[in-house]
């Protein structure tokens, strides 16, 4: 099964403990997050800059994904 980015974050922030601790919310609260795979708006940044892994990842529907651009010669 694939990891979905609030797995990926969690396991970045040293699991679901360790990123309910740094956010300040239950540990319920993201394993919610992990079962559904659905970050509240609110956390996205927050978890973001906590993890590493980018709002695209977890709210694609708020934040489109990354455009790699073309360098330039």
């Amino acid at each position: 099964m694939t990891q979905s980015a609030i797995q990926k974050a969690a396991k970045a922030a040293g699991g679901q403990s360790a990123l309910a601790r740094s956010l300040k919310v239950t540990p319920q609260a993201v394993q919610k997050m992990c079962a559904t795979g659905r970050v509240p708006a609110e956390r996205v940044l927050e978890i973001e800059k906590l993890t590493g892994v980018h709002r695209s990842e977890l709210r694609p529907d708020l934040y489109p994904p990354r455009v790699k651009r073309p360098q330039a010669a």
